[in-house]
């Protein structure tokens, strides 16, 4: 018969948050089970059951002779597409208005005439395409990434081909009809002629208030059409 305090299920339970929270680090030993029935006011083969049911959840290894040991590294990384489908437009945007703003600094500094070269080019495109979404869109991806590049931080320019692999997913291309609207590209284009001009007059301060205007403008814009749905 089984002592007064907790039973197994329980004990299973306050352990294994013991663990997930870091009271227990990975690889260090349990108490001994002598303890353990002191601390749950529980009987040895109460003990033994909640210990046998975190060995099966792979959270500890139990070892003849030498105790019970953490096996616990932290929760597993989700796989891309699963976070992928957890990101809306507008937490696509809250992001970019952070990265962006960074990005554009750098690249204000790193710039060199070739990649000002290439912007143009892409800008050149972005302007004529008010009434074609689908190939602003493209453009515009190739805009910013050029941006990421110019910063010559190898893992800014990781983060944006991470962000730019968001803006192909579905959610993102839903609501590009209903935000880019001809009116909408022509004032998006209107930010990103003012980017490339600080761009090439070294200046930091127009170059991030021309970004953040535009990011402002593009999250505003989401929560407009989000609301509307």
């Amino acid at each position: 018969m089984e002592t007064k305090g907790f039973n197994a299920r329980a004990i299973t339970d306050k352990i294994r948050r013991a663990i997930e929270t870091g009271t227990y680090a990975n690889g260090e030993q349990l108490p001994p089970e002598r303890e353990l029935v002191n601390t749950y006011s529980a009987s040895r083969s109460t003990i033994r059951k909640a210990l046998n049911n975190l060995e099966d959840s792979g959270l500890v290894v139990r070892k003849a002779g030498s105790g019970t040991f953490i096996n616990y590294t932290g929760p597993p990384t989700p796989d891309v597409e699963s976070v992928i489908d957890q990101i809306s437009p507008l937490h696509l945007i809250q992001a970019r208005i952070g990265v962006e703003r960074q990005m554009i600094r750098l690249a204000v500094l790193h710039a060199n005439r070739r990649d000002l070269d290439q912007i143009q080019t892409v800008l050149e495109h972005m302007e004529t395409c008010e009434n074609d979404k689908d190939e602003f869109s493209r453009w515009d991806t190739e805009f910013h990434l050029l941006l990421a590049r110019s910063s010559r931080n190898p893992l800014l320019v990781h983060l944006y081909e991470q962000i730019n692999d968001v803006r192909s997913h579905a959610q993102w291309r839903a609501m590009k009809n209903l935000v880019l609207t001809p009116n909408q590209i022509r004032s998006y284009n209107v930010f990103h002629r003012q980017i490339f001009t600080a761009l090439g007059k070294r200046d930091s301060v127009a170059a991030v208030e021309a970004i953040s205007a535009h990011m402002d403008l593009a999250r505003d814009d989401l929560i407009g059409a989000e609301s509307g749905l």
